[in-house]
């Protein structure tokens, strides 16, 4: 196994494109990580919901904002990221884009990165 590894996102190994949604997969050895970006208007009850078959979105998710800002909403909880910090979202969210910027987020949690927005 390679003890050095690189890879770019803009030559991602899978590329999910729900409505408004891009998600670029890169897998590393045994690890994946996500670049996940999220147009103006992006709303995951609206955007992967449909795709999802659940409530709120069931995927925790770990990483770093790049660009834009998402809010996020937790049962009473509520939380907006910002670009430049690093986040954790448990399950049970729904969350959307703030403004007419992109959100463009690294994630680094295995599942989400493997399955977040995948169909079936």
């Amino acid at each position: 196994m390679a003890t050095l590894l690189a890879k770019s996102f803009e030559a991602a190994d899978e590329v999910r494109t729900p409505p408004l949604t891009k998600v670029e997969v890169v897998v590393l050895g045994s690890h994946v990580a996500a670049r996940l970006t999220l147009e103006p208007g992006w709303r995951w009850s609206e955007c992967v919901k449909p795709d999802a078959h659940t409530d709120h979105c069931e995927f925790r998710h770990v990483g770093i904002a790049i660009s834009g800002r998402l809010r996020v909403e937790r049962g009473e909880e509520s939380l907006e990221i910002a670009p430049g910090e690093a986040y954790l979202i448990e399950p049970g969210h729904d969350a959307w884009v703030v403004g007419d910027e992109p959100f463009v987020g690294h994630e680094f949690d295995l599942h989400s990165a493997v399955s977040y927005a995948a169909k079936g």
